[in-house]
């Protein structure tokens, strides 16, 4: 039974505090990414929308009232964005308070930025013929775009760098495959980080090469209260010049909201990384496990609260929990937000919301196999001791080239595989019995020269080469 100390000792007396980790423990990881993937960036990047449509209604005068901005007038209101700080979002707050809806509040922000101009004529051009979500599509494409560029390639980009030195460094040292966690033929270390950071390599160039999508079309995406308004105006031209304005490609067909279909396919493609990133945490942490890598101590740190030998590999067992976190927020929101019930829902608002965890979670667990690959060096006398104790997996390369000789008429021998299969399957083979398994057979003499001089760790075919292309 809990006893009444311990149950009032539950009793949680704290004031506020980080709800996720991403907001407490872990912030200084990921603290750039809220410049942008916050409820304050997204803010701010309404600001931005709202003042550059009025300023594009202004400047082209769409709606004939003959008004016009100064250039004093166009900086100030473009220094609410520049100029966006903890009061503006303080302001904001407060106007939300009392408008209960979020788009509507920025509106109002604006309009006050106005009448403090003393340009209170303009007021009805501030949010004209918008609906909320040509607002929003513009805001997210504008703080996911720059989150992307600005925070989540160049940290995924550093890590493909790391792993391609070390690739490079390692190009050569011969390492003994585990196929199906079994000796097989060797390759190199470098090789296989290489293959690596190439395919890690793909899926960055996928994601800045993103299509970023924008709409601005109205409450149903016809133009129909611009229409209403100025029947004369080419309101289509006017909305693709406008999205183009800001940066992205123009969505002529939606409906109240821009259908978030590349959204979907960005963070789809950044899940595919980090499973990608997730297989190579798992690889070296095995590798360490087997001895292949040892880890540096780090002065200070601590490996085991009662075990004083251990330097746990936590790095990459940090990265793999955070990468499955990461794709669990992204795949849910690639799922969630390419389905709207007929021409609008507020699925997708929430969901949204939530980007930066996902952007996150990733970028935390791209610091950590950062840090992990710096606290690592290769062993390369375990890796030889392991070459050396299964000469067996040399089986291969004798019975390819008795086959090619079998071929050219130069042996008579049946079923080469079947020879070799009962000679190694199952087995550990020796050096010493394996010479003398070359020197009895019947083949080439140019074969069976070639075969003698063959060992575990020469037998890696084109290992080293091949990470020449890696790009530098």
């Amino acid at each position: 039974m809990l006893s009444p100390q311990v149950r009032q000792n539950r009793v949680v007396t704290l004031s506020s505090q980080p709800l996720s980790p991403l907001d407490g423990r872990y912030l200084p990881q990921v603290r750039e990414l809220g410049e942008y993937l916050s409820e304050a960036g997204l803010n701010r990047a309404r600001v931005l929308v709202e003042v550059e449509w009025l300023i594009w209604l202004v400047e082209r005068d769409l709606l004939g009232t003959g008004k016009t901005l100064s250039l004093e007038e166009k900086t100030k209101l473009r220094d609410l964005v520049t100029n966006f700080s903890d009061a503006s979002v303080t302001e904001l707050a407060e106007i939300e308070a009392t408008t209960r809806h979020d788009v509507k509040a920025v509106e109002y922000f604006v309009r006050n930025a106005l009448t403090a101009m003393k340009r209170d004529d303009l007021a009805e051009l501030v949010h004209f013929a918008c609906t909320s979500e040509d607002i929003n599509n513009l805001s997210y494409a504008i703080t996911v775009h720059d989150a992307l560029e600005r925070v989540w390639l160049p940290r995924a980009k550093d890590t493909i760098v790391k792993i391609s030195r070390m690739a490079k460094e390692m190009a050569g040292i011969p390492m003994l495959s585990r196929t199906h966690g079994q000796p097989a033929t060797p390759t190199t270390m470098g090789k296989e980080l290489a293959v690596f950071a190439h395919r890690l390599k793909r899926q960055t160039t996928k994601a800045a090469g993103q299509q970023i999508l924008g709409k601005f079309s109205g409450a149903t995406g016809t133009f129909a209260a611009h229409l209403a308004a100025a029947p004369n105006v080419d309101w289509a031209k006017e909305s693709k010049e406008f999205v183009e304005h800001l940066g992205f490609d123009w969505n002529p067909l939606t409906t109240q909201i821009e259908s978030h279909d590349w959204q979907a396919e960005l963070y789809a493609t950044i899940s595919h990384f980090n499973r990608i990133l997730h297989n190579l945490a798992t690889d070296v942490w095995t590798y360490i496990s087997i001895g292949y890598f040892k880890q540096i101590p780090v002065a200070g740190a601590t490996g085991s609260s009662t075990m004083p030998h251990k330097i746990n590999p936590i790095r990459f067992e940090n990265a793999e929990a955070n990468l499955e976190l990461s794709c669990a927020v992204l795949d849910s929101l690639a799922q969630t937000l390419v389905t709207s019930r007929m021409q609008r829902d507020l699925t997708d608002s929430s969901a949204q919301r939530n980007i930066g965890v996902g952007f996150g979670h990733s970028v935390l667990a791209i610091d950590n196999v950062n840090r992990g690959l710096d606290e690592i060096a290769i062993s390369e006398g375990v890796l030889m001791a392991d070459l050396l104790e299964n000469w067996e997996v040399l089986g291969e390369a004798i019975q390819t080239a008795i086959r090619a000789d079998v071929a050219r008429g130069e042996s008579q021998i049946v079923d080469p595989y079947a020879l070799l299969k009962e000679l190694t399957r199952g087995k550990s083979v020796g050096e010493d019995e394996l010479l003398a398994f070359v020197n009895d057979l019947e083949v080439s003499e140019t074969t069976k020269a070639r075969l003698l001089k063959l060992k575990p760790q020469t037998y890696v075919g084109l290992a080293e080469a091949l990470t020449d292309h890696l790009e530098s």
